[in-house]
């Protein structure tokens, strides 16, 4: 199917079809006066014989007239093992400027998540070597994890930390799709993760900043199908992390404008919640093999009820909140143990000891939290004998949470721990109980387990 481009509008085309009309998100292509192809995604149909499209790429050097050719088909990408250890953008071309990929089959971007009776819900806990995710917000095996904070608190060395720990503890498939981030922090990640011998182990799907909303758009979808490829065809129990949905979001909202659609609330696409949904219902877990989700969230000026932090809640099964206060306190990683939550933290799914020391521990820091105005304005003296009690260990456990990361050893000097969940409840157990009153508080700080306090 061919037809002419009619109008260019920025990054939006109107293309006229004389012989009917390709389907929305079909793919089309215009070949470019240097002889390289721009590829375009239907969007809208705005009559009989003309579609808008968004220009995967950018529209310089397009003119009107200019011969068009239908895909018949979305965008579809390449998909096989020597994908393991490689860059690509979305179009599934490596980046890397390694040898290109051997002959596969292609497979479409766009599909429906699997039918209910297929789909398995998240079970067990995927333990992390983190001390505060596993004993506060334990992550489920198959299941959705959001990491929610502001600029500079750690989501994307707490991510970067997680392909290190599945690729070295778990020998498991991690594929990381970076959106609408700096090019430098993609570098970083890729350099880093040669350097510490992971990369074998991963998948690396950038859509940069720098690059057409159309683009970042959809990158997201290019990285679940090759997720969905090695759960299905090779049996793989894959670690997808994705960083950010917000420049997802905020891609998306690009492209509605310049669809011309009206924004809703807060100067949102009207299509905010389908969108999120789109990307979310597909990250799931069949009888072939999970996909376990951690997704970095920026929360924008620290306000969580924003609309596109708010509406990607309701996917997850474990919320973990960084905090720019506890980060300024220089304890990492800075999570915030009172507003990071798990569905999976129960008797039931953690066993009754854990769910008991998780419960002290909150009990502590909340009490800890309440007693600050008073300790400022009169002094930890003026407090009852329980409460500085109370006070004493609760600052124990902020220090005994912290940890030194793997990813982190070359800057900070501090080699990295993976702490078993048994040596944590072991450590809170001992804070908790008073055994560990007379130690000082400085010796909890950036360890391991307790058997490192001299």
């Amino acid at each position: 199917m061919q037809g002419s481009i009619v109008a260019i509008h920025g990054d939006v085309v109107e293309i006229e079809f004389s012989g009917g009309l390709p389907n929305i998100n079909d793919s089309l292509a215009v070949r470019k006066p240097d002889g390289t192809d721009i590829i375009l995604e239907v969007h809208d149909h705005i009559s009989s014989t003309v579609v808008k499209a968004i220009a995967l790429g950018f529209t310089q050097g397009l003119k009107r007239g200019m011969p068009v050719v239908s895909s018949g088909s979305s965008l579809k990408i390449p998909a096989g093992k020597d994908c393991l250890g490689r860059a690509f953008n979305v179009f599934g071309e490596p980046i890397d400027g390694k040898p290109p990929l051997e002959k596969h089959a292609l497979i479409p971007i766009h599909k429906s998540s699997p039918a209910l009776d297929k789909q398995i819900p998240a079970s067990g806990i995927l333990e992390t070597g983190i001390k505060i995710i596993d004993l506060l917000s334990p992550f489920p095996k198959g299941g959705k994890i959001g990491l929610f904070g502001g600029a500079g608190v750690g989501k994307t060395v707490l991510l970067m930390e997680f392909i290190y720990k599945i690729a070295k503890v778990y020998s498991g498939t991690s594929i990381f799709c970076g959106v609408g981030e700096r090019m430098r922090e993609g570098h970083e990640l890729w350099r880093d993760m040669e350097r510490q011998n992971i990369i074998a182990n991963a998948i690396l799907v950038f859509g940069q900043m720098c690059e057409s909303p159309g683009i970042r758009f959809r990158t997201p979808l290019t990285a679940i199908t090759l997720a969905e490829f090695f759960r299905d065809e090779m049996g793989s129990d894959i670690l997808f992390l994705m960083d950010n949905i917000y420049r997802f979001v905020q891609a998306g909202n690009e492209v509605s404008v310049l669809l011309g659609r009206l924004s809703s609330r807060v100067g949102y696409q009207p299509t905010l919640l389908s969108e999120i949904a789109e990307v979310e219902e597909r990250i799931v877990s069949t009888q072939k093999g999970s996909i376990t989700s951690v997704q970095a969230i920026y929360v924008p000026a620290d306000d969580i009820t924003d609309p596109a932090v708010a509406n990607v809640f309701p996917h997850l099964d474990t919320t973990v909140v960084l905090s720019r206060e506890i980060a300024a306190k220089g304890l990492y990683p800075a999570i915030d143990p009172l507003l990071s939550t798990s569905k999976f933290l129960s008797p039931e799914d953690v066993g009754d000891r854990h769910y008991k020391i998780s419960r002290k521990v909150k009990e502590h820091l909340s009490r800890y939290k309440e007693l600050l105005d008073i300790i400022a304005m009169l002094g930890i003296e003026e407090l009852s004998p329980a409460d500085r009690l109370i006070v004493k260990r609760a600052r124990r456990l902020e220090m005994f949470l912290t940890q030194p990361f793997f990813l982190t050893e070359e800057f900070t000097g501090r080699k990295g721990r993976h702490v078993p969940l048994g040596k944590t409840l072991d450590g809170c157990e001992m804070i908790l109980s008073g055994k560990m009153d007379d130690v000082s508080e400085n010796q909890f700080f950036m360890i391991g387990d307790m058997g490192e306090i001299k």
